[in-house]
C-alpha cells in the first residue's frame, strides 16, 4: 500500500472550518445586538448579522484553524 499525506494544513483546516465559524461569528453579533437593545442601540437583524458573519468570518476562521493545527501538533508530539 501506498503512504498518503494525511496533514492537514491551516488553510486545509479553514476551508473545512469556515463555514461553522461564520456561523457562529453571525450569532454572536446577532447576541451583541440584542444586548446593545439594552444600551438603547437598535437591533440587529438576523440578516444583517449572516452578512456580516460572511467577511468577518474569514480572521475568526483562521485564528481557529492556526489553534487547532497547534492542537493537532501538540497531539502528535511536535
Amino acid at each position: 500500500m501506498m503512504a498518503t499525506d494525511t496533514t492537514w494544513s491551516v488553510k486545509k483546516l479553514a476551508l473545512v472550518l469556515y463555514p461553522f465559524t461564520a456561523a457562529a461569528v453571525a450569532i454572536n453579533l446577532f447576541l451583541l445586538g440584542l444586548i446593545g437593545i439594552s444600551l438603547g442601540l437598535p437591533a440587529i437583524s438576523p440578516v444583517t448579522s449572516i452578512w456580516l458573519g460572511i467577511p468577518l468570518g474569514i480572521p475568526a476562521t483562521w485564528w481557529a484553524a492556526k489553534w487547532v493545527r497547534g492542537l493537532m501538533d501538540e497531539a502528535d508530539g511536535k
